[in-house]
Protein backbone atom coordinates (compact mmCIF):
# COMPACT_ATOMS: atom_id res chain seq x y z
CA UNK A 1 0.00 0.00 0.00
CA UNK A 2 2.97 2.36 0.92
CA UNK A 3 4.71 1.47 -2.15
CA UNK A 4 1.61 2.36 -4.19
CA UNK A 5 1.23 5.67 -2.45
CA UNK A 6 4.76 6.74 -3.01
CA UNK A 7 4.49 5.46 -6.78
CA UNK A 8 1.16 7.74 -7.00
CA UNK A 9 2.88 10.77 -5.52
CA UNK A 10 5.42 10.13 -8.08
CA UNK A 11 3.43 10.56 -10.64
CA UNK A 12 1.97 13.50 -9.48
CA UNK A 13 5.16 15.22 -8.82
CA UNK A 14 6.42 14.15 -12.64
CA UNK A 15 3.17 15.89 -13.83
CA UNK A 16 3.93 19.03 -12.08
CA UNK A 17 7.80 19.19 -13.33
CA UNK A 18 6.53 18.22 -16.66
CA UNK A 19 4.48 21.56 -16.39
CA UNK A 20 6.91 23.38 -14.94
CA UNK A 21 9.12 22.82 -17.29
CA UNK A 22 6.95 23.58 -20.12
CA UNK A 23 5.03 26.43 -18.86
CA UNK A 24 3.65 27.78 -21.40
CA UNK A 25 0.56 25.69 -23.69
CA UNK A 26 1.22 24.17 -26.46
CA UNK A 27 0.38 25.61 -29.86
CA UNK A 28 -0.46 22.76 -32.45
CA UNK A 29 0.43 23.17 -36.22
CA UNK A 30 -2.96 23.32 -36.86
CA UNK A 31 -3.91 26.21 -34.49
CA UNK A 32 -0.84 28.42 -36.06
CA UNK A 33 -2.78 29.54 -39.14
CA UNK A 34 -0.89 32.74 -39.62
CA UNK A 35 1.52 30.14 -41.02
CA UNK A 36 -0.22 28.31 -43.62
CA UNK A 37 -3.35 30.39 -44.58
CA UNK A 38 -1.35 32.26 -46.94
CA UNK A 39 -0.15 29.50 -48.57
CA UNK A 40 -3.78 28.31 -49.06
CA UNK A 41 -5.41 31.20 -50.96
CA UNK A 42 -6.98 30.92 -54.15
CA UNK A 43 -5.44 27.60 -54.31
CA UNK A 44 -7.60 23.83 -54.50
CA UNK A 45 -7.07 22.27 -51.50
CA UNK A 46 -7.88 18.83 -50.21
CA UNK A 47 -7.50 17.56 -46.41
CA UNK A 48 -6.74 14.05 -45.04
CA UNK A 49 -8.63 14.47 -41.53
CA UNK A 50 -10.14 12.70 -38.74
CA UNK A 51 -12.17 13.76 -35.81
CA UNK A 52 -8.71 14.62 -34.18
CA UNK A 53 -8.17 17.54 -36.69
CA UNK A 54 -9.25 20.35 -34.56
CA UNK A 55 -8.24 24.12 -34.22
CA UNK A 56 -9.00 24.84 -30.69
CA UNK A 57 -13.00 23.26 -30.26
CA UNK A 58 -13.61 23.74 -33.86
CA UNK A 59 -13.07 21.06 -36.81
CA UNK A 60 -10.25 22.07 -39.29
CA UNK A 61 -12.66 22.05 -42.00
CA UNK A 62 -14.92 23.88 -40.60
CA UNK A 63 -12.70 26.52 -39.81
CA UNK A 64 -10.69 26.77 -43.22
CA UNK A 65 -14.03 26.84 -44.88
CA UNK A 66 -15.00 29.76 -42.76
CA UNK A 67 -11.89 31.43 -43.70
CA UNK A 68 -13.17 30.89 -47.66
CA UNK A 69 -10.67 28.40 -48.07
CA UNK A 70 -11.63 26.05 -51.19
CA UNK A 71 -11.37 22.74 -49.82
CA UNK A 72 -12.31 20.37 -52.92
CA UNK A 73 -12.20 16.93 -50.67
CA UNK A 74 -11.65 15.43 -47.93
CA UNK A 75 -9.55 12.20 -47.22
CA UNK A 76 -10.30 9.74 -44.45
CA UNK A 77 -8.09 7.13 -42.47
CA UNK A 78 -8.43 3.81 -40.47
CA UNK A 79 -11.76 4.48 -38.13
CA UNK A 80 -13.32 6.93 -40.89
CA UNK A 81 -13.80 10.49 -40.99
CA UNK A 82 -15.36 11.07 -37.31
CA UNK A 83 -13.01 8.13 -35.99
CA UNK A 84 -16.13 5.36 -34.86
CA UNK A 85 -15.44 2.73 -37.52
CA UNK A 86 -14.23 -0.54 -35.89
CA UNK A 87 -9.84 -1.42 -36.44
CA UNK A 88 -9.60 -2.65 -39.88
CA UNK A 89 -13.14 -2.33 -41.00
CA UNK A 90 -13.57 -1.02 -44.88
CA UNK A 91 -14.02 2.15 -45.01
CA UNK A 92 -16.23 3.65 -47.54
CA UNK A 93 -16.60 7.30 -49.66
CA UNK A 94 -19.30 9.22 -49.46
CA UNK A 95 -20.73 12.75 -49.14
CA UNK A 96 -20.40 14.62 -45.32
CA UNK A 97 -24.02 15.98 -44.63
CA UNK A 98 -22.83 19.06 -42.77
CA UNK A 99 -20.29 20.18 -45.57
CA UNK A 100 -21.32 18.68 -48.82
CA UNK A 101 -17.82 17.86 -49.65
CA UNK A 102 -16.49 14.38 -50.96
CA UNK A 103 -15.06 12.24 -48.18
CA UNK A 104 -12.79 10.04 -49.50
CA UNK A 105 -11.79 6.44 -48.25
CA UNK A 106 -7.99 5.52 -47.71
CA UNK A 107 -8.33 2.74 -45.45
CA UNK A 108 -11.08 1.13 -48.37
CA UNK A 109 -10.78 0.19 -51.80
CA UNK A 110 -7.67 1.92 -52.16
CA UNK A 111 -4.66 2.92 -49.51
CA UNK A 112 -2.87 5.19 -51.64
CA UNK A 113 -5.03 8.30 -53.52
CA UNK A 114 -5.11 7.79 -57.30
CA UNK A 115 -4.08 10.16 -59.79
CA UNK A 116 -7.29 10.87 -60.82
CA UNK A 117 -8.20 11.76 -57.26
CA UNK A 118 -6.11 14.39 -57.07
CA UNK A 119 -6.21 15.82 -60.77
CA UNK A 120 -8.24 18.83 -59.69
CA UNK A 121 -5.67 19.15 -56.18
CA UNK A 122 -3.27 21.78 -55.78
CA UNK A 123 -2.38 21.20 -51.83
CA UNK A 124 -3.36 18.32 -49.62
CA UNK A 125 -2.73 19.26 -45.83
CA UNK A 126 -2.47 16.41 -43.18
CA UNK A 127 -4.02 16.83 -39.55
CA UNK A 128 -4.38 14.11 -37.51
CA UNK A 129 -2.99 13.21 -34.23
CA UNK A 130 -0.95 10.32 -33.98
CA UNK A 131 0.53 8.18 -30.71
CA UNK A 132 4.42 7.08 -31.81
CA UNK A 133 3.89 3.83 -32.31
CA UNK A 134 4.85 2.11 -36.13
CA UNK A 135 1.83 -0.02 -36.49
CA UNK A 136 -0.73 2.97 -35.31
CA UNK A 137 -1.30 3.24 -39.44
CA UNK A 138 -1.96 7.19 -39.73
CA UNK A 139 1.97 7.34 -41.00
CA UNK A 140 1.30 4.58 -43.32
CA UNK A 141 -1.43 6.93 -44.49
CA UNK A 142 0.75 10.12 -44.47
CA UNK A 143 4.03 8.28 -46.56
CA UNK A 144 0.59 7.41 -49.41
CA UNK A 145 -0.32 10.75 -49.51
CA UNK A 146 3.31 12.20 -49.45
CA UNK A 147 4.08 9.48 -52.35
CA UNK A 148 0.84 9.95 -54.37
CA UNK A 149 1.86 13.72 -53.80
CA UNK A 150 5.18 13.65 -55.13
CA UNK A 151 4.19 11.68 -57.90
CA UNK A 152 1.58 14.41 -59.29
CA UNK A 153 4.15 17.42 -58.21
CA UNK A 154 1.15 18.57 -55.46
CA UNK A 155 2.85 19.88 -52.07
CA UNK A 156 2.12 18.28 -49.33
CA UNK A 157 1.87 20.70 -45.24
CA UNK A 158 1.69 18.69 -42.20
CA UNK A 159 -0.21 19.94 -39.51
CA UNK A 160 2.31 18.83 -36.64
CA UNK A 161 0.89 17.59 -33.43
CA UNK A 162 2.86 16.38 -30.47
CA UNK A 163 3.57 12.40 -30.15
CA UNK A 164 2.57 11.32 -26.46
CA UNK A 165 4.64 8.76 -26.53
CA UNK A 166 7.41 11.17 -27.95
CA UNK A 167 9.35 10.42 -24.53
CA UNK A 168 11.41 7.33 -25.74
CA UNK A 169 12.77 4.76 -28.54
CA UNK A 170 12.18 1.05 -27.93
CA UNK A 171 11.27 -1.95 -30.02
CA UNK A 172 12.64 -3.96 -32.78
CA UNK A 173 13.52 -2.35 -35.74
CA UNK A 174 11.29 -3.58 -39.00
CA UNK A 175 13.01 -5.81 -41.62
CA UNK A 176 12.28 -4.96 -45.02
CA UNK A 177 10.37 -8.29 -45.72
CA UNK A 178 8.27 -7.59 -43.03
CA UNK A 179 6.84 -4.31 -44.60
CA UNK A 180 2.86 -4.28 -44.31
CA UNK A 181 0.61 -1.53 -43.63
CA UNK A 182 0.95 -1.86 -39.69
CA UNK A 183 4.48 -1.16 -40.43
CA UNK A 184 5.98 0.40 -43.86
CA UNK A 185 9.33 1.16 -42.44
CA UNK A 186 12.67 0.40 -40.94
CA UNK A 187 12.29 2.21 -37.28
CA UNK A 188 11.07 0.61 -34.02
CA UNK A 189 8.07 0.08 -32.63
CA UNK A 190 8.17 3.28 -30.73
CA UNK A 191 9.93 5.63 -32.78
CA UNK A 192 10.03 8.74 -30.75
CA UNK A 193 9.56 11.36 -33.89
CA UNK A 194 6.30 13.47 -34.22
CA UNK A 195 4.34 13.12 -37.77
CA UNK A 196 5.79 15.78 -39.08
CA UNK A 197 9.35 14.59 -38.05
CA UNK A 198 8.65 11.28 -39.49
CA UNK A 199 7.44 12.66 -42.80
CA UNK A 200 10.36 14.63 -43.21
CA UNK A 201 12.81 11.51 -42.53
CA UNK A 202 10.75 9.45 -44.75
CA UNK A 203 11.24 12.26 -47.18
CA UNK A 204 14.62 12.63 -46.36
CA UNK A 205 15.99 8.82 -46.19
CA UNK A 206 14.60 8.36 -49.87
CA UNK A 207 12.01 6.12 -48.34
CA UNK A 208 9.30 6.38 -51.13
CA UNK A 209 8.57 4.37 -53.76
CA UNK A 210 11.62 4.57 -56.21
CA UNK A 211 13.46 7.09 -53.96
CA UNK A 212 11.49 10.18 -55.02
CA UNK A 213 10.82 13.35 -53.24
CA UNK A 214 7.23 15.32 -52.00
CA UNK A 215 7.09 18.86 -52.03
CA UNK A 216 6.87 18.87 -48.22
CA UNK A 217 6.10 21.56 -45.51
CA UNK A 218 5.79 21.25 -42.01
CA UNK A 219 4.02 23.50 -39.53
CA UNK A 220 5.57 23.00 -36.29
CA UNK A 221 3.92 22.89 -32.62
CA UNK A 222 4.80 25.54 -30.35
CA UNK A 223 6.16 25.08 -27.06
CA UNK A 224 6.66 21.46 -27.76
CA UNK A 225 9.75 19.07 -26.69
CA UNK A 226 10.25 15.65 -26.57
CA UNK A 227 10.07 15.31 -22.86
CA UNK A 228 6.69 17.14 -22.74
CA UNK A 229 3.56 15.81 -21.01
CA UNK A 230 0.69 15.69 -23.90
CA UNK A 231 -3.12 15.25 -22.88
CA UNK A 232 -4.24 14.22 -26.05
CA UNK A 233 -7.82 16.50 -25.91
CA UNK A 234 -9.73 13.48 -28.31
CA UNK A 235 -9.68 9.90 -28.42
CA UNK A 236 -7.58 9.05 -31.83
CA UNK A 237 -9.06 5.99 -32.33
CA UNK A 238 -12.24 3.87 -30.75
CA UNK A 239 -10.09 1.40 -28.37
CA UNK A 240 -7.64 4.06 -27.13
CA UNK A 241 -10.11 6.19 -25.03
CA UNK A 242 -7.71 7.30 -22.19
CA UNK A 243 -3.99 8.29 -21.62
CA UNK A 244 -3.27 5.11 -19.98
CA UNK A 245 -4.38 2.57 -23.33
CA UNK A 246 -2.60 5.30 -25.20
CA UNK A 247 0.55 4.40 -23.02
CA UNK A 248 0.15 0.87 -23.00
CA UNK A 249 -0.86 0.45 -26.69
CA UNK A 250 2.90 -0.09 -27.80
CA UNK A 251 3.26 -2.62 -25.20
CA UNK A 252 -0.48 -4.44 -25.75
CA UNK A 253 -0.73 -4.32 -29.06
CA UNK A 254 1.62 -7.26 -29.68
CA UNK A 255 -1.65 -9.25 -28.24
CA UNK A 256 -3.45 -8.69 -31.10
CA UNK A 257 -1.29 -11.46 -33.11
CA UNK A 258 -1.88 -13.59 -30.02
CA UNK A 259 -4.44 -15.56 -29.36
CA UNK A 260 -5.00 -13.27 -26.09
CA UNK A 261 -8.19 -10.44 -25.89
CA UNK A 262 -6.46 -6.85 -24.99
CA UNK A 263 -10.07 -5.69 -24.04
CA UNK A 264 -12.29 -4.75 -27.34
CA UNK A 265 -15.92 -4.66 -26.48
CA UNK A 266 -15.13 -3.65 -23.31
CA UNK A 267 -14.77 0.20 -22.03
CA UNK A 268 -11.49 -0.50 -21.00
CA UNK A 269 -9.39 -1.29 -24.46
CA UNK A 270 -5.87 -1.70 -24.35
CA UNK A 271 -5.88 -1.40 -20.22
CA UNK A 272 -6.74 -4.97 -20.19
CA UNK A 273 -5.76 -8.56 -21.16
CA UNK A 274 -7.49 -12.17 -20.78
CA UNK A 275 -8.41 -15.00 -22.08
CA UNK A 276 -11.21 -17.42 -20.80
CA UNK A 277 -8.56 -20.49 -20.40
CA UNK A 278 -6.13 -18.23 -18.46
CA UNK A 279 -6.31 -18.68 -14.39
CA UNK A 280 -3.36 -16.71 -12.99
CA UNK A 281 -5.35 -13.22 -13.31
CA UNK A 282 -7.31 -11.40 -11.09
CA UNK A 283 -9.11 -9.86 -13.01
CA UNK A 284 -12.57 -10.61 -14.84
CA UNK A 285 -13.72 -9.03 -17.99
CA UNK A 286 -16.78 -10.01 -20.88
CA UNK A 287 -16.32 -8.87 -23.95
CA UNK A 288 -19.56 -6.95 -25.83
CA UNK A 289 -20.42 -5.80 -28.90
CA UNK A 290 -19.85 -1.87 -28.86
CA UNK A 291 -19.14 0.86 -30.91
CA UNK A 292 -15.59 0.90 -32.21
CA UNK A 293 -16.03 -3.39 -31.79
CA UNK A 294 -19.41 -4.06 -33.15
CA UNK A 295 -17.54 -6.64 -35.71
CA UNK A 296 -16.18 -9.14 -33.99
CA UNK A 297 -14.30 -8.13 -30.54
CA UNK A 298 -12.56 -11.57 -29.26
CA UNK A 299 -14.25 -13.95 -26.82
CA UNK A 300 -17.90 -12.04 -27.51
CA UNK A 301 -19.98 -12.79 -24.58
CA UNK A 302 -17.18 -15.09 -22.46
CA UNK A 303 -15.57 -14.15 -19.61
CA UNK A 304 -11.70 -13.72 -20.12
CA UNK A 305 -9.97 -13.72 -16.51
CA UNK A 306 -6.04 -11.76 -16.96
CA UNK A 307 -5.09 -8.46 -15.76
CA UNK A 308 -6.96 -4.66 -15.66
CA UNK A 309 -3.49 -3.05 -15.62
CA UNK A 310 -5.18 0.60 -14.79
CA UNK A 311 -2.23 1.36 -12.30
CA UNK A 312 0.86 -0.08 -14.64
CA UNK A 313 1.71 3.17 -15.87
CA UNK A 314 1.57 4.69 -12.65
CA UNK A 315 4.17 2.15 -11.16
CA UNK A 316 5.90 1.51 -13.91
CA UNK A 317 8.14 3.61 -16.09
CA UNK A 318 6.48 4.14 -19.40
CA UNK A 319 9.64 4.76 -21.09
CA UNK A 320 9.84 1.22 -22.71
CA UNK A 321 8.20 -1.70 -24.08
CA UNK A 322 6.96 -3.89 -21.41
CA UNK A 323 7.22 -8.02 -22.32
CA UNK A 324 6.35 -9.55 -19.41
CA UNK A 325 2.50 -10.18 -19.94
CA UNK A 326 3.08 -11.09 -23.34
CA UNK A 327 5.93 -13.89 -22.25
CA UNK A 328 3.75 -14.96 -19.09
CA UNK A 329 0.95 -15.89 -21.02
CA UNK A 330 2.85 -17.21 -23.65
CA UNK A 331 4.44 -19.77 -20.88
CA UNK A 332 1.20 -20.68 -19.17
CA UNK A 333 -1.04 -22.52 -22.42
CA UNK A 334 0.36 -25.90 -23.00
CA UNK A 335 -0.90 -25.75 -26.67
CA UNK A 336 1.88 -23.47 -27.80
CA UNK A 337 1.14 -23.67 -31.60
CA UNK A 338 -2.11 -21.76 -31.34
CA UNK A 339 -0.72 -18.76 -29.47
CA UNK A 340 0.49 -16.31 -32.00
CA UNK A 341 -0.75 -15.85 -35.27
CA UNK A 342 -0.05 -14.33 -38.60
CA UNK A 343 -0.16 -10.92 -37.37
CA UNK A 344 1.98 -11.44 -34.73
CA UNK A 345 5.16 -10.97 -37.05
CA UNK A 346 3.68 -8.09 -39.05
CA UNK A 347 3.35 -6.02 -36.01
CA UNK A 348 6.83 -6.84 -34.36
CA UNK A 349 8.20 -5.89 -38.04
CA UNK A 350 10.39 -9.41 -37.66
CA UNK A 351 9.96 -12.88 -36.54
CA UNK A 352 12.31 -12.88 -34.19
CA UNK A 353 10.51 -11.52 -31.49
CA UNK A 354 7.88 -14.71 -31.87
CA UNK A 355 11.20 -17.17 -32.18
CA UNK A 356 12.90 -15.11 -28.99
CA UNK A 357 9.63 -16.21 -26.76
CA UNK A 358 9.47 -19.58 -27.90
CA UNK A 359 12.84 -20.50 -27.38
CA UNK A 360 12.33 -19.04 -23.83
CA UNK A 361 14.44 -15.93 -23.83
CA UNK A 362 14.47 -13.17 -20.96
CA UNK A 363 12.77 -9.84 -21.40
CA UNK A 364 16.73 -8.30 -21.04
CA UNK A 365 18.11 -10.76 -23.53
CA UNK A 366 15.16 -9.58 -26.17
CA UNK A 367 15.60 -5.87 -25.36
CA UNK A 368 19.38 -6.63 -25.69
CA UNK A 369 19.15 -7.71 -28.67
CA UNK A 370 17.11 -4.83 -30.52
CA UNK A 371 20.29 -2.44 -28.92
CA UNK A 372 21.94 -2.19 -32.42
CA UNK A 373 20.09 -1.43 -34.79
CA UNK A 374 18.04 1.00 -32.23
CA UNK A 375 21.35 2.44 -32.10
CA UNK A 376 21.55 2.63 -36.04
CA UNK A 377 18.18 4.06 -36.17
CA UNK A 378 18.86 6.82 -33.45
CA UNK A 379 21.71 8.76 -35.79
CA UNK A 380 18.61 8.71 -38.62
CA UNK A 381 16.21 10.45 -36.85
CA UNK A 382 18.46 12.83 -35.07
CA UNK A 383 18.62 14.32 -38.38
CA UNK A 384 14.97 15.46 -38.83
CA UNK A 385 14.38 16.43 -35.08
CA UNK A 386 12.12 19.97 -35.38
CA UNK A 387 11.82 19.79 -31.41
CA UNK A 388 14.40 19.72 -28.52
CA UNK A 389 15.02 15.62 -27.77
CA UNK A 390 14.06 13.77 -24.39
CA UNK A 391 16.86 13.94 -21.53
CA UNK A 392 15.55 12.19 -19.05
CA UNK A 393 13.36 9.55 -17.66
CA UNK A 394 9.39 10.20 -17.31
CA UNK A 395 6.40 7.95 -16.70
Amino acid sequence: MIHKLLSILFFVFFLISCQSQTNKKIITGAERTEKYIPLLKNKKVAIVANQTSLISHTHIVDSLLAMRINIVKVFSPEHGFRGNADAGAKVDNYKDSKTGLPLISLYGKSKKPTADILSDIDIVIFDIQDVGARFYTYISTMAYVMEACAENNIQVIILDRPNPNGHYIDGPVLEKEFSSFVGMHQVPVVHGMTIGEYAKMVNGEGWLKNGIKCNLKVIKCKNYDHNTFYQLPVKPSPNLPSMNSIYLYPSLCFFEGTIISIGRGTSSPFEIIGHPDFTNGDYYFTPKKTPGASLYPPFKNQECNGYFLKDFCIENKMNKIHLKYLIEMYNFFKNKDDFFNAFFDKLAGTDKLRLQIIAGKSEDEIRESWKAKIDEYKKIRIKYLLYPDFKSVRL
